[in-house]
């Protein structure tokens, strides 16, 4: 009876000390405030959507901006870092206060403006529900169709020839609908998300063509830029 008793005390205790080494100060800092706003100082501007604070890695919630080496992406940083960088800000949590690399997932704002918000407008961001929609879904949807009608950045239309001739015709499928051949080389497809296909073919008028796209289950956006940077179309689905 007594060996049992100090076998399940030294379970308890293996247990605890998991949880202790799991549960990190950034975690008790946000449980803490986790209903509120809190201030934090930004050290330093990784990307787009990522930057460094005194309280750790911040991922910007709801938006995702283009990676190392895309056109904008050097334009979203420095945007950011013209607003942030060396600055206090406050940071908002709307559920999962972290992401799998253990950045804090939030939404910036600064002098009471959703910074979040402002890259989605000013065409450095489009939008990103991968936790699902919140409080703010439908600002960041707002955002970008204001960006859209302004026609400035992501959301600056193809003047490509061929931009009205390739259309979606299902979930992985583009079609030539024209009569004539477009070479879509150096086109970018792509989900809400970063991951994305760079075509390298051309298409022979009437000719569809499979790509891969890594869409979240229930809904999602699809996106095409031709190989200037420039939109061609964005459309909204949902998956069955």
């Amino acid at each position: 009876m007594k060996i049992k008793v100090i076998d399940t005390l030294i379970l308890i205790f293996l247990f605890l000390a998991i949880i202790s080494l799991n549960y990190s100060p950034v975690d008790k800092y946000l449980e803490q405030t986790f209903s509120v706003r809190t201030s934090v100082f930004i050290e330093r501007i990784i990307d787009g959507d990522t930057i460094e604070s005194d309280i750790g890695n911040i991922r910007l919630l709801g938006i995702n901006t283009p990676e190392r080496g895309e056109k904008y992406y050097n334009e979203a940083r420095d945007f950011l870092k013209k607003k942030i960088e060396n600055k206090t800000v406050e940071l908002e949590f709307t559920g999962e206060t972290h992401d799998k690399y253990r950045r804090v997932l939030a939404y910036v704002f600064l002098e009471n403006k959703n910074i979040n918000i402002e890259l989605v407008e000013n065409g450095f961001a489009n939008y990103y529900f991968y936790g699902g929609k919140d409080r703010y879904s439908n600002l960041l949807e707002e955002a970008w169709n204001k960006c859209i009608n302004n026609k400035i950045n992501l959301c600056e239309p193809s003047i490509n020839q061929c931009s009205n001739c390739i259309f979606l015709e299902n979930i992985d499928v583009l079609k030539n609908e024209c009569d004539f051949d477009c070479n879509i080389t150096g086109w970018k497809i792509k989900g809400e998300g970063r991951n994305n296909t760079i075509f390298s073919e051309t298409l022979n008028n009437r000719e569809k063509t499979n790509f891969d796209i890594e869409l979240m289950d229930s809904e999602d956006t699809i996106f095409l830029w031709d190989d200037e940077g420039k939109l061609v179309f964005w459309h909204q689905i949902r998956n069955p």
